[in-house]
This record gives structure tokens, sequence and C-alpha cells, in this order.
């Protein structure tokens, strides 16, 4: 009797197994399809043709030419700005995050909390028009400025040019920091404050030993999301300096829209994979660190 028992759980174990598996997959089968088709398939082929010659053979000279004058140059300057957006916007968005889920009435969070997701979406040409209409050199708070004594276009200022790109890049990574920022805000607990204070620890004091701490991992996760952000934009750079700045993004872009000579057909390809090996060091470590925050918060 004891062998049958045995012999006829195992199928039944099995069955189990596979239900459970069934039951826990199933559901997320149609995600995993889109993001093969349209997520993984791309990048992979994307990768190997990258390693295409013209003639369909493997070679490195597309990667070669990456690191050549003005490519190199668009990667220089597609780092400096995300790096320096993201320097820019963290710790004021990081503050601005604290104040709204701590100090803000109810009401006021989830208002703000609508208004970053849209501000942090917002791109491209209607963006452009937007900082044109404001800070171009006929824009309205231009000619305030002006009537104050301030002349924005007395030097050599201009929408177009690395800085202008900057300040207009800032209005889309301030209010993606709120957003990215705010569950760490919400995950501190009040019982630690209280805790400390009722030990003999002074709100700074606080901060310093466990607040700060506590929050680092996630402002370093959310100074990487950004970095990523600025590094890989287009629509907004493409509408605002019209290829007066070599940013890799608008490269790819001019060499995916035909303006590449015979001899390489696939460096844009090339440059596509370089931008995601750059963009993988900021966002993999994002995804760690984010994973952690997570278990820590669940203690």
């Amino acid at each position: 009797m004891t062998p049958n028992v045995i012999e006829g759980g195992a199928p039944t174990r099995g069955r189990a197994s596979l239900t459970s598996f069934l039951k826990n997959v199933a559901p997320a089968l149609p995600l995993l399809a889109i993001i093969g088709f349209f997520f993984l398939f791309p990048i992979s082929r994307l990768i190997y043709v990258s390693f295409m010659s013209n003639e369909n053979t493997f070679t490195l000279d597309n990667f070669r030419t990456t690191m050549q004058e003005p490519y190199r140059s668009g990667f220089i300057n597609s780092i400096k700005i995300g790096v320096l957006s993201a320097a820019i916007a963290a710790l004021p968005g990081a503050v601005a995050a604290y104040f709204i889920e701590t100090r803000g009435p109810v009401k006021l969070r989830r208002t703000i909390s609508v208004m970053s997701g849209v501000l942090a979406n917002t791109g491209g040409v209607p963006l452009a028009f937007m900082f044109y209409a404001a800070l171009g050199i006929q824009g309205q708070l231009t000619k305030v400025l002006k009537f104050f004594g301030w002349d924005i276009y007395a030097g050599q200022f201009s929408l177009g040019t690395f800085l202008g790109l900057l300040i207009v890049y800032l209005y889309f990574q301030l209010p993606l920091m709120v957003i990215v920022f705010s569950p760490a805000i919400i995950a501190l607990r009040r019982e630690w404050s209280e805790a400390a204070r009722n030990l003999g620890a002074t709100q700074l004091n606080y901060w310093i030993k466990i607040g700060i701490p506590l929050l680092f991992p996630s402002f370093i996760a959310s100074f990487l999301l950004l970095f990523a952000s600025g590094f890989s934009a287009y629509a907004t750079a493409n509408a605002l300096t019209v290829g007066n700045i070599a940013l890799t993004p608008m490269q790819i872009g001019a060499l995916l829209d035909g303006n590449v000579s015979a001899a390489q057909l696939n460096l844009g390809k090339a440059l596509g994979v370089v931008m995601i090996v750059i963009s993988a060091f900021a966002v993999i470590p994002y995804l760690a660190i984010q994973r952690r925050s997570a278990k820590w918060q669940k203690r």
C-alpha cells in the first residue's frame, strides 16, 4: 500500500505544482509577451545589427566611430546635461516632497501629485513653445525682467544653448523628483521620530542619525532615475536646439532619418547600444536600491 501512495503522490504533487505555476504566471503572460515583443526583441535585434557592416559581416568599426567626433561630444554633452539637471533638481525636489507629504493637507497633496505627474510628462514641442512664450526674446517673462533692468539676452543666453536647455529640463526634472521620492518620505514612520525624542534626541540629531541615513539610498536611486531621464530626453532638445548642440539622442534621430553616409548605415544602431549601456548603469542600481528600500519599508 505504501508504494502505491508514494507513486500516486508524485503525479498529484506535479499537477499541484503545474496548477500553482499557471495560476501565478498565466495572468502575467500578456505583459511578458508585450515586453518580449516590444522591448527584448528590438533590443536584441539592435545589438545584433550594431555589429554588422554594410556587407552584413561582423565588425567593430561602428563602435569605434561612436568614440570619435562629433559623436564623442554628443555623449559628453548628454551625460553632462543628465548629471547637472539631476543634481540641480534632486535636493529641491526632495525637500519639496518632504514638506508636501508631511506638512500639507490631504487635498493639497493630491493636487500637487496630479500636477507633478502632468508636469513631469510634459515635453517636446508644447514645452518648447511654453518656454519660448515665457523666456524667448519676445517672451512675457523676458519683458518683465527687462522692465526691472535685467536683460537676459544682453549676453550669450539663449534657449537654444546648453544653459537654456538645462533650464528647460528642470521643468520636468523637479516634479519627477517629487514623484519618485515621495514614497520614501511616506515610509518614514512617525514613531521613529517620537522614540528618538523620548530618548532625548533633538530634531537635528534625529535627522542626522536616523532620517537622512534612511532616506539617502532612495535619494541616490531618485538621482539615478533623473539622470537617465535627462540623458535620454530627445523631443524637447530637438524642438529647442534644432541641432545646435551635439546630443546623442538627436544624433541618433538624424542618422535614422537618413542623414548618414553610405559607409555608416548601422552607426545609429551602435550609438543606441552605447546609450542603452550608459542608461543601464543608472537604471539597474536604481532598481536594486528600490528593491532593497521596499524590503526595508515592509519591516
